[in-house]
């Protein structure tokens, strides 16, 4: 069967996260989960925590600006769900490529070349 739809762009990612899952203290047994995609982990440390706008970070992603919105908003609508449910954040999954030697917004002119880039293609 064949997919249907406009098939997803990679999403260039700068930084692996260094912990890739955060769980809340004093809660007894497990608790739910909430994953949080790395292109959302991406757009959440470029714009709140480097502080970009929202137009240089969607090109340091090489996405448009709509696109980096609605990924911004959905990072930030699952980490609230999950610090107000008690739930833990789980950084995982996607379709992106990792990319640390590449800039676009301190060097425009420099297009990315295929061994400068890893891609990860990781399941659900």
């Amino acid at each position: 069967m064949r997919l249907r739809g406009r098939p997803k762009k990679y999403r260039i990612v700068k930084v692996d996260p260094k912990i890739n899952q955060f769980s809340p203290r004093g809660r007894p047994g497990r608790p739910d989960e909430v994953e949080l995609k790395m292109d959302e982990f991406e757009a959440l440390r470029l714009a709140d925590y480097r502080g970009l706008s929202q137009k240089e970070a969607a090109k340091s992603m090489h996405i448009s600006q709509q696109t980096f919105s609605r990924i911004l908003n959905k990072a930030r609508q699952l980490i609230a769900k999950g610090i107000t449910t008690g739930s833990a954040i789980k950084i995982q999954g996607g379709n992106y490529v990792i990319s640390s030697r590449i800039d676009p917004i301190q060097n425009p002119e420099i297009k990315p070349k295929t061994e400068d880039l890893v891609l990860k293609n990781l399941p659900k």
